[in-house]
Formats: structure tokens, sequence, C-alpha cells
């Protein structure tokens, strides 16, 4: 149908003519999400029109489908500037049933009409600038956590929960007092957790461990595997600065009670393994915001037939994280998003829980038996995460590396053990540990068992790569001293040639640790007497071919 005819119904006004031009409308835009810069005008005009029209006294059935319109045209970012004004958004939010207005939430009881307009308003608050702030100014998050407040009281069905959520997410990730406003005023952690907790269909076993009120083995259905992570991503954006801040009882109390619920979800699946991966993608954010001290959750559950022990302690959960890293590391796409917090996670767990440290080194870090191999080569974890030490992306590569150098309790001889000094140098060198050492973490004092394939081949192990390597012929065999130092001199007028074109920056290590630029005067001086020595002995050697003809001469001082 020609757009000007859909124009001229709506202007007409008609209630069954609009009803039924739209209906045509509808069927042919459907699925069309790309439109036609011709018809810009047109769209835009009957965007304004339509918000219009919706304002009018209209049977249920005409509302739905001028609201399927309102979302067909909302696709279009030219046409979003009719719907994202005060008046517009507050016809939406009406129909939405959350129109906040002096403290009562209208009731819209078509519940068709209520989807169709969170859908509308989804699509405007993503697209429009200006819709995020006037949603924050209209308080539309207020009607929102009203009515999922009423989750537990009435039946709402699927389709409009997860819209709910949807909308809240979007307003939460897209605007920062919205996301204040929920966590503060609304007490929107606990609301969520309530939410989570009811999403999940769990009983409480003990004060922190939860289990599924029906069959454990069953994934969870799929309709509530979508709110669930509907609810953990707004929870991720309301949470995202605890982590950094100190806590009290009572909020620690509140964020142990949410951490027992993500236990919950690493330990359950979801229908199909995307499906179940991206589940748990959302769980394992979340738990990264949680304060340090709450994770102990984690490990609290009891241990019972068929679960982990160790060290009499339950090692589900962390089991699940560790398979989920190495399938993350299989995957080897998009590493920052997929697997810098799955190992900020396991890293701060392992630094301030024992148990959790000393069940990773075990399983990540077992004492050495290979020593013919790079430690990055091979498919084991250790191999895998080691390879991850010299990343291009340097997110990733400094994550990997904290997290086996918790491992080894932060100490360097161990560190460069397990993946050899060249792969551990951009660690050492950012703390300041080239020279050895070790960080003032608090670590127990038990060391190393190394085994007898180790400790035989040990004194062969190029520190470097971090294996046995084979014997090299001696490069310097057979030379003469004259021939030998006239090899040094040119390396070092390589060196010096490289570091005035400034392809490379000579450094020395400061008393400190710490890596320091070397002052080139200094270097001019330690050449010219190894020059001048050498010229004393050697008057033969010309003094054209060194170092010192090219550079400045040191300054008295």
């Amino acid at each position: 149908m020609a757009l000007r005819s859909v124009l001229e119904a709506v202007e007409n006004g008609e209630q069954d003519s609009v009803l039924k031009v739209l209906q045509v409308f509808n069927k042919e835009k459907s699925q069309c999400f790309t439109f036609e810069v011709e018809e810009q005008e047109e769209r835009k005009k009957l965007a304004a029109l339509l918000i219009k029209f919706l304002e009018r006294v209209l049977q249920p059935s005409c509302q739905v489908t001028c609201l399927e319109s309102i979302r067909i045209l909302s696709r279009d970012k030219s046409c979003l500037e009719p719907f994202a004004t005060v008046e517009g958004l507050k016809t939406l939010a009406r129909h939405a049933g959350i129109d906040y207005t002096e403290g009562q939430i209208l009731e819209v009881p078509d519940l068709d009409v209520i989807l169709e307009a969170l859908k509308c308003l989804c699509n405007i608050v993503f697209s429009s600038p200006r819709a995020q702030v006037l949603t924050s100014e209209a308080r539309l998050v207020v009607g929102l956590a009203d009515r999922i407040k009423l989750y537990n009281e009435r039946h709402f069905p699927h389709d409009i929960k997860f819209f709910d959520l949807r909308l809240l997410f979007l307003l939460t990730a897209l605007r920062v007092d919205i996301r204040q406003q929920l966590a503060q005023e609304l007490r929107g952690i606990s609301l969520m957790t309530d939410t989570l907790e009811l999403t999940l269909g769990v009983k409480w076993l003990d004060p922190h461990e939860v289990a599924a009120k029906g069959s454990s083995s069953s994934p969870l259905p799929r309709p509530e595997t979508e709110r669930a992570m509907e609810i953990l991503k707004v929870l991720f954006n309301i949470t995202f600065d605890i982590g950094k801040k100190e806590v009290d009882e009572e909020d620690a109390a509140l964020y142990r009670h949410l951490g027992a619920l993500l236990r919950h979800c690493l330990m359950i699946t979801a229908d199909g393994e995307d499906r179940t991966e991206e589940f748990h993608s959302h769980t394992v954010n979340l738990l990264g915001n949680l304060p340090l001290k709450c994770l102990d959750v984690l490990l609290a559950p009891k241990v019972r037939p068929g679960s982990l022990e160790y060290m009499g302690v339950n090692m589900d959960a962390v089991n699940v994280l560790l398979e989920f890293l190495d399938r993350r590391l299989d995957r080897g796409h998009r590493l920052k998003e997929t697997l810098t917090p799955v190992l900020n996670l396991l890293t701060e767990s392992a630094r301030v829980h024992r148990q959790t440290r000393k069940f990773l080194k075990a399983k990540v870090l077992p004492p050495l038996r290979d020593v013919k191999n790079r430690p990055e080569v091979g498919n084991l974890l250790r191999n895998k995460l080691v390879r991850l030490m010299t990343h291009i992306d340097t997110d990733v590569k400094h994550c990997a590396a904290e997290f086996l150098f918790v491992l080894c309790k932060e100490n360097v001889a161990r560190f460069v053990k397990y993946t050899g000094y060249g792969n551990a140098a951009g660690l050492l060198a950012a703390r300041g540990l080239m020279a050895g050492g070790r960080t003032e973490g608090e670590y127990s004092e038990d060391e190393d068992t190394d085994t007898e394939e180790y400790k035989e081949a040990k004194p062969n192990i190029n520190p470097i790569t971090g294996r046995v390597e084979e014997k090299l012929p001696n490069p310097m065999e057979g030379m003469t001293d004259e021939q030998k130092e006239l090899e040094a001199m040119k390396l070092v007028n390589m060196f010096d040639k490289l570091s005035r074109d400034q392809v490379i920056q000579p450094v020395g290590m400061a008393s400190d640790g710490n890596l320091t630029a070397l002052d080139l005067r200094s270097l001019s001086n330690a050449v010219h007497q190894i020059d001048e020595e050498r010229c004393c002995t050697r008057r033969s050697f010309p003094r054209s071919d060194s170092l010192w003809a090219r550079l400045p001469p040191p300054k008295m001082v």
C-alpha cells in the first residue's frame, strides 16, 4: 500500500478506516528494518499523526495495530523525533502501564497493548539520546520497578516480563542517573535479586546454598533463561562500582545472598550449549562486580555425594569457572571481552582464598614434568595461558600473566619456572621485579614439590625459554681477540643506530628493579673507554669503525 494512502486515512481519523489501512501497512512492513530515503518525510509525518491518534479513546484492537505501526516506524532513526517528546513518551508509557503519575501506576487491562507499547519504548530508548533524557525526567524506572514488585503476586505473561526487564536494562545501561536511582532510591539490588530468585524457582538448603525446586538435572526452561539473563544484565549495571568500595555487614549479607544465587546459575544449564554459555557469561560478569570478601559463597555449600572436594571444601563452582575459561581459550576470538572477566574473577578469588588458589594451581600449574618443550607449546591449560602472556592486546596479556603470577604466590622464581623468563618479562618489568623477589601478598610458606624429571633437567634449562635447549656451537670459535672485538663493536654500532633512529630505546635496570632508559652520554663514556684501551694496544684497528667516532664527546663536569 502506498504511504500516501495511509497518511490520508490517518488524517481522516475514522477509527475503522485507520485500522484497515494500518493492518495492511503492518503486514507489508513487518520485516522491514531499512527504509528508503525518498519517503522519509512521509514516514515522519505518519509517525507524528500516529502518536497523536493514539491519545484518543480507541478500541484495544486499534491501539495494538497503531502501536505495531509505531514499532515499525521506530526502527527508522529519522522518524524518532515525534516519539522522543514528553507527550509522546507519556502516551507510550501510559499504554505500557508504567506511566508514573502522582505515585500511581495507571492500569492498562489489555496485555497485547502493554506488550506492543513496551516494544516501542525499547526501540525508541535504544536509538534516541533525547528519549533517554526524557525517560529519566519522566521517572519511568519507578513505574517499571513497581510492576516488577508485583511479579510474585500477579500473573504476567513471559513476553511482558521480558520486555519490562529489557527496557530496564536499556535505561540503566544508557543513563547513569537512572542506574543510581534504581540502585539507591528504589533498592534495586534487593528487588532484582528477589526477581532472579523467583525466576530461577529455587529453594534454600542453607543460608548460602540454593537448589532447584524440581529436578536439578533439568535445564532451565527457555523463557526463564531469557528473563534471568536480562536480570543479570540489569544487576551488572547497578553493581558496576560495588567491587571498588568497602561495604558494611548489611550490604555484605545482601551480596552474599546474591552470590549464592549466582553460584546456582553457574551450576545449572539452559536449553542448548550456546544458551548455557551465554547464561554463564552474564553470571561471570556479575560475579566480578561483587565485593571480594563476598566471593566466599562460591565455596560455602557442603560437600555432598558427587561434589568435587579439595581440602575439605566444595570446589564445584570453581571447577565450572575453570572449564568455562578453557572453553573460551579454545574459541580464540574477541578474547578481551570473553576472557578478561573470568580471568579477573579467578585471579581475585585465588588471591583471597587459599583453598581456591591451591585447587587452581593443581589444575593449571601441576608439577613440571615436560621440560623439553617451551611453556607456550601444547594444549594444556598452562600452555594456552602462557601463549596469552605475549598477546597483542595489553589487557589480555596482563590478565593472563597476573592469574599465573598469583597461582605462583607472586614469587618471581616460581613464575619464571612455569612460564619462562621471556614470557614473564612483561609483568616483571611492570612490577619492578626484573631482578627477582616477591611482592607483599599474604600467602602461606609451603614450597613447590619438584618432580624427579624437573630436578634432573633443572641445570640444563634455559631460563629465558623455560626448556632444555640443545647446546649450540660457539659462533666465536676460531676467532682472534681482534676479530672478537671487531664483532662486538659492530654490534654496539648497530644498537646505536637503532637507538638514534628511535627504533629501540636502550634500557638498564635501576637499583629498585625497574627498567630505566640509558643515558646516551654514559654509553658514550663507556664506549670511549673501551675504544681508547683497544687503540692503545692495537693501533692498527681503524678508529673510523668505532662508535666513538660518531658520538659527541662527554662534557666536563
